[in-house]
């Protein structure tokens, strides 16, 4: 698990039929570390490799505790420890599904029900781990703030090193990049009747996966904690 650039904790569906998809769509497969060939989807408004190109270094995930470099003094093995522990004391999580919805300019799968022990879930992770973090640099935070931020999500970039976390989280796995309004439409109608017969319901949130960002640019899949709290 070493030789990694930046750590996260993400969300991935277990072995199945829509992590497939996912590894698919996006042209990369956390997992196995190598890059999987597009469906072939007719009627799209442009490549799937174009309307990809933004996530697919993530791999298909659902952020919990954002990329973050190890703290000087830290090494990988201490982080799984870590993690390893604090999942033995965090509970599963059950939502009523996932749906396809437009996030400003992507689109993303996002939960449907109350997401109040998801939430929960997510800053316990940013919180208990927060030690292992370096400060970001000065370039990273002005990367973040160049969307622009409100005044509380500049005191979470501030405490956190990210802005969308606590409060401001939003749980989603990204299939899409930034697009016009129209063609973000375009690929939604084309993708829902592919998406929403492999969606979940109830959606279960058993495990959480530690990944890791790898001198290739793209994340990789290191290891898979059961939620046992």
């Amino acid at each position: 698990m070493d030789g990694f650039t930046r750590y996260a904790l993400f969300y991935a569906p277990p072995a199945g039929p829509l992590a497939d998809f996912g590894a698919a769509w996006l042209g990369w497969d956390p997992r196995n570390g190598k890059r999987v060939a597009h469906p072939a989807l007719p009627g799209l408004p442009l490549p799937v490799a174009e309307i990809t190109e933004t996530p697919r270094k993530y791999g298909f995930h659902g952020t919990l505790k954002p990329p973050f470099t190890l703290k000087p003094g830290f090494d990988v093995a201490e982080l799984h420890n870590a993690t390893e522990a604090l999942a033995t004391t965090l509970p599963p999580v059950l939502l009523d599904g996932l749906k396809l919805a437009r996030i400003g300019g992507f689109l993303a799968l996002v939960p449907e029900g109350d997401t109040t022990q998801l939430a929960l879930l997510a800053a316990r992770l940013v919180e208990a781990l927060d030690g292992f973090r370096a400060a970001p640099e000065e370039d990273e935070l002005a990367r973040r703030r160049k969307p622009g931020l409100s005044a509380r999500q500049e005191v979470l970039l501030q405490q956190w090193g990210y802005p969308y976390v606590m409060e401001e989280f939003l749980f989603h796995l990204t299939l899409s990049g930034n697009l016009p309004e129209t063609l973000t439409d375009a690929v939604a109608e084309r993708l829902r009747p592919v998406v929403e017969p492999l969606l979940p319901r109830p959606f279960r949130i058993r495990e959480i996966c530690l990944f890791g960002e790898g001198q290739d640019g793209r994340f990789h899949h290191l290891h898979r904690y059961t939620l046992s709290g």
